[in-house]
């Protein structure tokens, strides 16, 4: 067994100190993943690792050498028992990573916990230790725990992949039980925040209810919820028995909430009823490459149109599917997201796999120029699932079946391959999909809703609004308006103005939003004067707007609606 100790006696400096005893082969490498699985993103945690030190059992001090940028080796150990330490500083305020200080200690092992080559497959013992002045702290986390004594906690975990995907929190916290189809789970939220803690229970446990359902089973014995409540973070990540979510508190439900809940609430809901659908969805039905997980460098796969995409098209419709949200609540979730792959001019430039597979290089690394180039696979992806629950549908199937199928399959130890998709959708129709599929995630070709969704009772009219100002995204700051974003070939990216730039005045009136929204109303060419870094420039820029197209859904036939959304 592996022991861990950690301490957070530093917490002021935002710092967690690890003691790791161990046996020792002959020459011993200890490393520490790069990156944290569904995070598709080298996060280089190892530059948070401080004054790594290794002792023998006589507490003599052994060398130990930084080999890699996430690797040390040991020497002459000779199978003695080894004591490594170090710090982690713990400062990211995020799902991914570490965060200590007075109001709350959070750690993904994935960025503070060494582990040994060779060892990987050995059982672990983490012992949690609590300052006097932070032992009234609660836990939270997926692990199997124990707490004998106040302020030290005892978690296990069958091996290091386990660890490194199991989270825990310690800190004041609002926390419920409930059980869904018989399965215990725990929620717990910290942060200040005022959350209607009853009307968040009913909630959330139709919604598992309606998930674990739709499966049939659950690959977990028991689940947990962690919530972070803060001002304006959004975000989560799955793990396999619990997820970390973070959210504007003003999304958490209020004392009041309607019936029908708010917008803030649903986005919230949404985001639980997202990462609860990857317990199955990435966790345990993965993609062949993702069973066992190659944490030194990228794991690349043209895939998660499937892993994210059928999960954001889900998220929604379990939601109603709950009866957590109304069908006009849904209907309005569904055109923002067909509005928001129209409005994307990328979507001409990247198939939905490229985006998929491009992960690691853009979809964490958003710049001025994303949306023109690139397209989203939680946005597309979900649409594709869309369309596929549609199609299949027409031929007697449905995405339901397809997702037991896949579950079934992952079971009896099949995962998912480039081939899976198109093979179970031919399994349950009994024709040829390779020409249908391939059009959705392989080519940039408008997606077939409009011949879709008549067949189920929706009319689905394109609009076209005038809505961006010389084709600019802005945002008024003090110092003037900044550019955010521009479209290709529209009249202020051919006078020359670029993201990034600060508009200050239009024909020698100060600048705003609204004034740069009067003027692209108008007919003429106009004077506008725009700080480009420190240096101050003149463009002549024409009038005119830059169309936004969006969506009418309107229901025509409410039985085949319904049939389609309760089924």
């Amino acid at each position: 067994m592996l022991h861990y100790q950690i301490e957070f006696d530093d917490y002021r400096q935002h710092l967690v100190h690890v003691t790791l005893r161990f046996v020792a082969n002959p020459t011993q490498v200890l490393w520490l993943p790069t990156w944290i699985p569904g995070s598709y993103l080298l996060r280089e945690f190892s530059k948070h690792i401080e004054a790594v030190k290794a002792y023998d059992e006589a507490g003599r001090l052994l060398q130990i050498s930084k080999f890699e940028k996430n690797k040390w080796r040991l020497f002459n150990t000779d199978h003695e028992l080894i004591t490594v330490e170090y710090d982690v500083y713990a400062y990211d305020l995020s799902v991914r990573g570490a965060y200590v200080d007075q109001t709350r200690l959070y750690v993904n092992p994935a960025c503070a916990c060494l582990a040994l080559e060779g060892q990987e497959e050995a059982p672990v013992e983490v012992e949690v230790f609590l300052p006097n002045e932070l032992k009234h702290f609660q836990l939270a986390t997926g692990l199997e725990n124990k707490s004998l004594v106040k302020g030290r906690h005892t978690l296990k975990a069958k091996n290091y992949a386990q660890l490194i995907d199991s989270p825990f929190e310690l800190a004041d916290q609002t926390r419920f039980s409930f059980e869904a189809n018989g399965i215990p789970h725990e929620f717990v939220v910290s942060g200040k925040h005022t959350m209607n803690a009853e009307r968040m229970k009913q909630d959330i446990e139709k919604i598992c209810a309606t998930e674990i359902s739709m499966f049939g089973s659950a690959p977990f014995k028991n689940y947990t919820f962690m919530t972070m409540a803060t001002g304006n973070s959004y975000g989560g990540l799955e793990h396999p028995n619990s997820t970390s979510l973070i959210t504007p508190r003003d999304d958490l439900p209020k004392a009041n909430e309607p019936t029908e809940p708010s917008v803030d609430y649903q986005r919230f809901l949404g985001l639980c009823s997202h990462e609860y659908f990857h317990s199955w969805l990435v966790k345990f039905i993965r993609p062949e490459n993702f069973v066992n997980y190659d944490l030194d460098k990228e794991s690349y796969t043209s895939l998660l149109w499937i892993f994210e995409g059928f999960t954001s098209y889900y998220d929604d419709l379990i939601l109603l599917r709950s009866n957590v949200i109304s069908q006009d609540s849904y209907l309005k979730l569904l055109k923002s997201q067909i509005d928001r792959y129209l409005q994307n001019p990328g979507r001409e430039i990247q198939t939905v796999a490229e985006s998929s597979f491009d992960a690691w290089v853009k979809f964490y690394r958003q710049d001025e120029n994303s949306n023109n180039a690139g397209t989203s696979y939680y946005n597309k992806g979900s649409l594709v699932a869309l369309c596929l629950d549609l199609g299949l549908r027409l031929k007697g199937s449905s995405l339901d079946a397809l997702m037991r199928r896949l579950y079934e399959n992952a079971q009896n130890g099949m995962q998912v391959s480039e081939r899976t998709i198109f093979d179970l959708c031919k399994e349950l129709t009994g024709d040829d999909w390779l020409e249908q599929i391939n059009h959705l995630i392989n080519t940039t070709d408008e997606l077939p809703l409009d011949q879709l969704f008549p067949e189920f009772g929706l009319s689905y009219t394109l609009k076209n609004e005038k809505a961006l100002p010389f084709g600019l995204k802005v945002v008024d700051k003090p110092e003037g308006v900044l550019v955010q974003h521009t479209r290709r070939d529209s009249v202020a990216v051919k006078a020359g103005l670029s993201a990034n730039d600060t508009v200050v005045a239009i024909d020698g009136v100060k600048a705003s939003e609204k004034l740069l929204n009067e003027y692209a109303k108008q007919q003429g060419a106009f004077t506008v004067h725009a700080f480009r870094r420190d240096e101050l420039m003149q463009f002549e820029v024409q009038g005119g707007q830059s169309d936004l197209t969006t969506i009418e859904l309107k229901v025509e036939d409410q039985a085949k609606v319904e049939k389609w959304l309760k089924a």
